[in-house]
């Protein structure tokens, strides 16, 4: 059984941010000396020293085979039951802080080889604590659901392992022998292995092209071509796009190879726990319906002449007579406005408000602490991510740039640190972990509630005109886009499954006809060039399959709980509330149906789409006064 039921929150930091080149990265914006520290998170919490990481790795390496006494015990009695969960969960926790502070170092200098050591050390003790315990579920499943639920009754010392145990009986259709299991489990770091190639590849080693910007040489590496395609000038973002997209397709051969090795292994293995699919093995995973995941990407597509007309609407106000790939992320409207880290703060504290003084109080404490890793540097990995060790203060990883995508960033990552926060204060360690499913709705909301703290404080309607452009490009990249990430990995794995060749020029092809779906390039919408269907390789989370799904449906259940919040009073915040204290305590889709939100209906997509298009329809009538 899981005993967490994700993996360790230091895993996410290694997936979710978006990678940065190690050979440049924008500087960081002029900070006071005095505040230099104030920036970069204290990991002494977790361990005082290298040193000391790596005697306590050895010291739970030692313990690992311990775990093999327990064999056979577990249908002895409730006691022994709860003396041998309650021993692995005391070495997950051991095993989580070291995940946490080898990897948290790793994203923030991608080229230090003892970093990367680290990690691969880490790999290798998660794969020998999983096969020495690969028994467990088989012999969970063998001790049967009446016996196990007569320890639950019996001893309430297991009411923390309930919810797993329960999970772990449903899936013993799914479940392998022991020695099956713990030969996967053994052969993980060989199945992640090309995600963490890849990471290598666009972070280390890939000599990466420049183009001239104001007479000097810009490097267009992913943290470039982020910065980049905001630029306001057309022509420097198609210079961009077409040096970043050009390099990646250079490249596509080997991105294929990595990209459908990781593809094949997630198909391979739902094969091998007789799973129809491998979408439907990583749902049951989570105890989400795979109608969910249907219902999105069928709601997307059923929503995109609302996409269209935010792409209308985009070009009208960029006064462009056509309309490309390479336009749709400059700002729509431009404010000369510095948000320092310190505003960033205040905004996001302020934005939070309505969710009362616990929260608060709690969001103040853990801003205030050293618990951030602020600033650009070089061979950091760009984007963003929170991780967290219960029972301390979450580590929030950014890239501030004094601008107001890094407050909505701001605002978003300490959105997964409350999260971490609430559940951590209101369950005990099995439970804390909150599951994939949930993890972007506490975020997005913040995002929202941000946006409509802004718009209730704008003083212009260029002010406001600006915040509901930011919230349109938020949606369409929270939803449709993830959406349309969703279903390409369909298309791959679908592919895999019928025994079709899966390669570089394969999933180009592939992902080429989904960016002329999405974005109307057959009616006239928008024009996509051949070259930027590469973008496939540009996306790391795909090495996580069917994970960015949860963008698009939290986006949607976000827009959903902001509104209940803002509107609905204490009982409608602590509702909301009480949705993110659950942790994973229960089925991620059961909690939400609970709080009045059914994922696998169309409704909240169809909300969400109607907010959009209020969204739209304001920002026309402000355009149309201006003439």
């Amino acid at each position: 059984m899981s005993f967490r039921l994700l993996l360790p929150s230091a895993l996410l930091a290694l997936w979710l941010p978006l990678q940065a080149s190690a050979q440049s990265v924008p500087a960081a914006p002029a900070t006071p000396a005095s505040a230099a520290d104030r920036y970069v998170w204290d990991l002494t919490p977790l361990f005082a020293s290298d040193a000391a990481w790596d005697h306590e790795r050895q010291a739970v390496l030692a313990e690992v085979p311990g775990l093999a006494a327990f064999k056979g015990t577990l249908g002895q009695s409730a006691q022994a039951l709860r003396t041998a969960l309650d021993a692995m969960s005391a070495l997950d926790r051991r095993e989580e802080r070291l995940w946490v502070y080898a990897s948290v170092q790793q994203s923030t200098n991608n080229g230090d080889a003892r970093n990367q050591e680290r990690v691969g050390l880490m790999q290798a003790l998660s794969a020998q604590l999983g096969s020495a315990r690969a028994w467990v579920d088989p012999e969970l499943q063998a001790v049967g659901s009446a016996r196990i639920e007569a320890f639950i009754a019996a001893d309430p010392g297991l009411a923390k392992n309930a919810y797993g145990l329960r999970k772990t009986l449903r899936q013993a259709g799914h479940t392998l022998s022991p020695q099956t299991e713990a030969a996967l489990a053994a052969l993980s770091p060989v199945i992640y292995a090309s995600g963490h190639t890849r990471t290598l590849l666009v972070d280390a080693d890939m000599q990466w092209p420049s183009i001239t910007l104001q007479g000097q040489p810009v490097k267009v590496n992913e943290t470039g071509y982020e910065k980049l395609r905001q630029n306001p000038d057309r022509a420097v973002r198609k210079q961009a796009f077409d040096a970043f997209f050009g390099k990646l397709a250079q490249y596509e051969n080997t991105f294929g190879s990595t990209l459908a090795t990781r593809d094949r292994a997630g198909t391979v293995t739902a094969q091998l726990r007789h799973y129809p699919s491998a979408v439907a093995a990583s749902l049951a995973g989570y105890d989400v319906p795979e109608a969910v995941y249907r219902t999105l990407v069928a709601q997307a597509n059923e929503g995109l002449p609302t996409l269209h007309r935010y792409f209308k609407l985009r070009q009208r106000m960029l006064k462009l007579p056509d309309l490309n790939y390479y336009d749709i992320y400059p700002p729509l409207v431009n404010l000369a406005h510095s948000y320092p880290p310190e505003e960033a703060a205040r905004l996001t504290l302020a934005a939070t408000e309505p969710l009362g003084p616990e929260y608060h109080a709690l969001l103040s404490h853990a801003v205030a602490q050293r618990s951030m890793h602020l600033w650009p540097a070089d061979g950091k990995s760009s984007g963003a991510y929170q991780t967290d060790v219960y029972g301390l203060t979450p580590l929030v990883f950014l890239n501030h740039q004094n601008d107001f995508e890094s407050v909505s960033t701001f605002a978003h990552e300490w959105g997964h640190g409350m999260h971490s926060m609430l559940a951590n204060k209101a369950q005990p360690y099995e439970t804390a972990g909150y599951p994939l499913f949930l993890a972007e709705i506490a975020s997005t909301t913040n995002e929202v509630l941000l946006s409509e703290y802004m718009l209730k404080t704008a003083t212009n309607n260029d002010e406001r005109l600006f915040q509901l452009g930011y919230a349109l490009e938020r949606l369409r990249a929270g939803f449709f886009r993830q959406a349309m990430f969703g279903e390409f990995e369909l298309m791959t794995h679908d592919a895999l499954e019928h025994g079709q060749a899966l390669n570089g020029k394969k999933m180009t092809e592939m992902y080429c006809g989904l960016l002329r779906k999405y974005h109307g390039a057959d009616t006239g919408v928008m024009t996509i060039d051949p070259l930027y269907c590469h973008e496939w390789a540009f996306i790391p989370h795909f090495y996580r399959p069917f994970y960015v799904y949860q963008y698009a449906t939290s986006a949607a259940a976000a827009s959903y709980f902001a509104q209940q919040v803002l509107g609905g009073g204490v009982a409608a915040r602590d509702n909301y509330l009480n949705v993110l204290r659950a942790g994973g305590s229960a089925s991620p889709y059961e909690l939400l149906k609970r709080a009045g939100l059914d994922m696998a209906s169309p409704a909240p997509y169809q909300a969400l789409l109607k907010r959009m298009n209020s969204i739209i329809d304001e920002m026309q009538r402000l355009l149309d006064q201006k003439h």
